[in-house]
């Protein structure tokens, strides 16, 4: 069976990329999910996954050619396994249709030190007929969403892992089949599901705890296994025969690391109330505040910035700058050069603890926090040192937007060595950031609002902003973090300081 390579979804707006490096040539054998290509927009890289195992065959777009979206890049022929046999379509009754024209729908690449991920929603059901491309379902990882598209065109013979499931980043997730047989077989391939994911008593024992449980008197659903799935072990009978010999008083402490029982709430509160699963996001945004609370010695210094050079000089050329770059000028590009410029001086705050060596970055990527309605995400812009006023609002306006559709890959969260946040824009007028981990800096814009200021012994109406600094203290000094702080300041009282370099 031939299957077709075809370029997939590039993204909103992103209509054709160019075929830039083959991993693969003819003839080469294949996995499925392995890499076969690369392609390069206006916007990011995409690599394109092998739909499934087998043999690479033609190369229809070779490189440096511009291809629309799905276009044919190349076939593969599908290995002796996903091979539909001719004898099977004659002879209805020869094998079962699992074993013929069917083809794995796998985990996609799910980005670096992502281990697992939840499967959210399906939006097919067995029995359906699906297109090469069409969308299955949407995993959460505990970083961004991710959409699975078809390998192939078929219909869907299996769900193997139901809404809810958590799935490693090599599971399989359903199975296509490849002819109308997929419809027949999938009623019955569901009906046999419950039993294939049953964790019940149905393993072998350790004989030495079926010996020992002999011994105590105790029966199998009286000990908790912890071999795998669910096997019980020597260890496992000792542990239950000291519970059960332990005094009640002792057996009713709680585990310290046990969940806090929650208050107990009244019947008719109760039924006024909606319960809804934390996302893995969520779960994952709560664990690494968490986390950083619990390793970092985090502090937070407090400064405020007249803002009113940088409006000037925003209003004065805003619209001068925004015909010619086709983007608006806004305050965080400002924020940025002025980090940077001020990182350059204080290197420790955009440095990182590694055990007990302390690793210095001699470049910044600045992270922007970003809330969106599934939670905070952070997109990195890489070497924003490096950038312009107008380059840096460019990435931050895209990046922005992509947050909000829930399309940020793996790669464009991770790598951040400083970290802005804008708790300006929901009204908040001071805040204490916390840090985003490994990073060691994150500061906190709040929001422009006029007070009187002494200025020259006069008092004047500004539009001050209040800036604040959380860093770890194990490795930045007070000194240091108000430095940083001062830097900025000055930078943002008297942008021509930013481009004087001083």
């Amino acid at each position: 069976m031939t299957i077709e390579v075809r370029v997939p979804t590039l993204g909103e707006s992103v209509t054709e990329a160019t075929v830039a490096t083959w991993f693969k040539k003819p003839g080469d054998a294949v996995a499925v999910d392995e890499m076969l290509c690369e392609l390069e927009t206006d916007k990011v890289t995409v690599e394109v996954p092998s739909p499934a195992a087998g043999t690479m065959g033609e190369i229809v777009a070779a490189e440096g050619e511009t291809v629309g979206v799905n276009a044919l890049l190349a076939t593969i022929a599908a290995g002796e396994g996903a091979a539909p046999a001719p004898a099977a379509a004659a002879a209805p009754a020869a094998a079962p249709a699992a074993s013929g024209g069917h083809v794995d729908v796998m985990v996609p690449t799910l980005g670096e030190s992502v281990t697992e991920a939840t499967v959210s929603t399906w939006f097919k059901q067995v029995g359906d007929s699906v297109a090469q491309d069409e969308m299955l379902c949407e995993l959460e990882t505990d970083k961004v969403s991710v959409e699975v598209p078809a390998p192939a065109a078929g219909v869907l013979a299996e769900i193997v892992a139901p809404e809810g499931s958590t799935v490693g980043a090599t599971a399989k997730l359903a199975v296509i089949s490849g002819s109308a047989a997929g419809a027949i077989a999938a009623p019955a391939a569901a009906a046999a599901a419950p039993p294939a994911t049953s964790t019940g008593k149905d393993v072998a024992n350790a004989p030495s705890a079926e010996k020992a449980m002999a011994e105590a008197g105790l029966s199998a659903d009286q000990v908790t296994g912890t071999g795998r799935d669910g096997r019980i072990m020597k260890e496992d009978v000792t542990k239950a025969v000291a519970a059960a010999s332990a005094p009640a008083p002792a057996a009713a402490v709680p585990s310290p690391t046990a969940q806090t029982p929650r208050t107990p709430v009244a019947a008719d509160d109760a039924a006024r109330e909606e319960r809804v699963r934390m996302t893995r996001l969520r779960q994952t945004i709560a664990k690494r505040l968490k986390d950083a609370q619990n390793t970092a010695a985090i502090l937070t210094t407090f400064n405020e910035v007249d803002m009113t050079e940088v409006m000037a000089l925003r209003n004065q050329y805003k619209d001068q700058f925004e015909k010619k770059h086709g983007v608006r000028l806004g305050f965080m590009s400002f924020f940025t050069k002025a980090c940077c410029h001020a990182l350059k001086e204080v290197p420790e705050v955009n440095a990182e603890i590694d055990g007990n060596d302390i690793v210095y970055k001699n470049f910044v990527h600045m992270g922007v926090a970003a809330g969106t309605p599934q939670g905070l995400v952070v997109p990195v812009i890489r070497d924003a040192d490096s950038m312009s006023f107008a380059a840096i609002e460019k990435a931050i306006a895209e990046k922005g937007r992509r947050a909000r559709d829930g399309k940020l890959s793996m790669a464009e969260m991770q790598g951040g060595t400083f970290t802005i946040s804008n708790g300006g824009v929901y009204g908040s007028l001071m805040s204490s950031p916390i840090l985003n981990p490994p990073q060691s800096g994150i500061l906190g814009m709040h929001k422009i609002q006029d007070r009187p200021m002494v200025i020259n012994g006069e008092i004047k109406i500004r539009p001050m902003m209040y800036l604040a600094l959380s860093y770890d203290h194990r490795i930045v000094d007070g000194k240091g973090a108000v430095t940083f702080l001062v830097r900025v300041k000055e930078a943002l009282e008297d942008p021509r300081r930013l481009l004087m370099d001083l």
